[in-house]
This record gives structure tokens, C-alpha cells and sequence, in this order.
């Protein structure tokens, strides 16, 4: 690249701005010049920094992404990162805007970089937003989830997932035969990349509501999920799901 990218990456999950960093760090054009946690963050630093380069999440709490940039007086190139499938962003690939699938992949990143130069000299345009925010909303029906295995890639067959378990920086596909498959994404992502099959019950569990043998009250007004796994599988709900949980499943 000609020049050097003052850039900021803006997301609410801890874990994606470190891949992120890590992914970036090779790069010698790229200046990493700040971290922002929310779409109000990334407005304040953005106005403050003057960045010419954005990596920003779309889905965020206080201000998505699209708000965001909807508030901003300076304007910066932005590359967008985000869990919705290739399907339902297809509207990026017709403009200057990149996007990069979650989690991001080092041969992807680097088209990036390079599509960067390409459009350096070129004004940020964005499509409007409406029409955006209506297409990534849109879920393709994916029956299957990637895992790495060495040099291995496994599809795990979404139907075959009872559980999905947050453990600290790490996330697991619990599967009928028993097995715990450790994945790349991040449980938020995978909120908003599954079917609605799949419910989210607590900041760590997403169950599959395929797989629910029994369904009984707690305390607080949370809930017991049995999973029809071989172990009868029991997950507590967090109390603050429990009016939407109530609604889901008619209790």
C-alpha cells in the first residue's frame, strides 16, 4: 500500500477486536491507533482519532453499526465485520465497502488489504441504510456449522447440535453422539447466524429447541432446560430471558 491507514476497530466482543489485532499485526501499513467497544465509543473515538480506516462490527450495543456511521461528521473508509452469511450481504460486494465474515480468516483479510489500495483514493460510499439493514436481516437456511481440527475441517450438522456452551474464551457444539466440538465463532455471532431453532437462554447457552426433553420453573423466574441427551443435560436459563422464554415456548 501507498500510505499508512490510521485505523480503529470497533467491537463489542473482546475476543474478535484481539483476533482482529493479531490478524492485522504483520501488516506494516496498518496502524492500529484504538479500541472501541460500542457504536457510542466508536462515534466519540472516531471524531476524536480522525482514523482513515474503521473495521467495525455491525450488530452492537447503544448504536449498531449503520447508526453509528449514520451520526458521523468525519468519514473513513470502513471495512464492516460481521456474522451474517455471504447470502444476506451480497450488497457489499457492489460498492467500495468490504466486509469480512466472522471469525476472520487470514487469506480473506489480505484480499482486503489489497482492495484497500485499490480503492485509496476513492470517498467512502455506503448504500442506504434501510435497504442494508433489510438485507443483512436476511438468514440463509445453513444446515451446517465448520470446525477445525488440525488440518482437518469438520461440518457438523446443525441438527445433530443439542447445546452450544460459552466456557471463558472458548466455545463448544455439544452433539447427540456425545461429542464436544470446540469452534471459532463466538457465541453472539452464532446467535445471530443460526435458525430460530436455536434459542439463546443465558449469556453462555444456546440450546436447540429440537433437543428439549423437559422444560421446568426455577427460582426467580428462570428456567430448567433437560436436553434429550444421554446424560439428560440440564441448563438454567438467566432470569433476565425469562419473559422472552415464557413467550417462546408458551410457559
Amino acid at each position: 500500500m501507498n500510505k499508512m491507514w490510521k485505523t480503529l476497530i470497533i467491537d463489542d466482543e473482546q475476543l474478535a477486536r484481539q483476533r482482529l489485532t493479531r490478524l492485522l499485526k504483520p501488516y506494516d501499513d496498518i496502524d492500529i491507533i484504538g479500541e472501541a467497544v460500542n457504536g457510542q465509543d466508536g462515534l466519540e473515538k472516531i471524531e476524536k482519532l480522525q482514523p482513515d480506516l474503521v473495521f467495525l462490527d455491525i450488530e452492537m450495543p447503544v448504536l449498531n453499526g449503520f447508526e453509528m456511521l449514520s451520526l458521523l461528521k468525519h468519514q473513513p473508509k470502513v471495512v464492516f465485520t460481521t456474522a451474517y452469511d455471504q447470502y444476506a450481504i451480497k450488497a457489499f460486494e457492489e460498492d467500495s465497502i468490504d466486509y469480512l465474515l466472522k471469525p476472520v480468516e487470514t487469506e480473506r483479510l489480505e484480499k482486503t488489504i489489497k482492495k484497500l489500495q485499490q480503492f485509496q483514493h476513492q470517498p467512502p460510499v455506503y448504500l442506504p441504510l434501510e435497504t442494508l439493514i433489510k438485507q443483512l436481516h436476511v438468514k440463509k437456511d445453513i444446515k451446517t456449522l465448520t470446525v477445525k481440527i488440525g488440518d482437518k475441517i469438520l461440518l457438523i450438522k446443525l441438527d445433530s447440535i443439542i447445546y452450544i456452551e460459552a466456557e471463558d474464551k472458548y466455545v463448544f457444539l455439544h452433539t447427540a453422539d456425545g461429542k464436544k466440538h470446540l469452534t471459532d465463532f463466538t457465541i453472539s455471532s452464532l446467535e445471530e447466524k443460526l435458525p430460530e431453532a436455536f434459542v439463546r437462554i443465558h449469556r453462555s447457552y444456546i440450546i436447540n429447541s429440537d433437543h428439549i426433553k423437559e422444560i421446568r420453573k426455577s427460582f426467580n423466574g428462570a428456567f430448567v432446560f433437560v436436553m434429550n441427551s444421554a446424560e439428560n443435560t440440564r441448563l438454567t436459563s438467566s432470569r433476565s430471558n425469562g419473559e422472552a422464554l415464557r413467550e417462546r415456548f408458551g410457559i
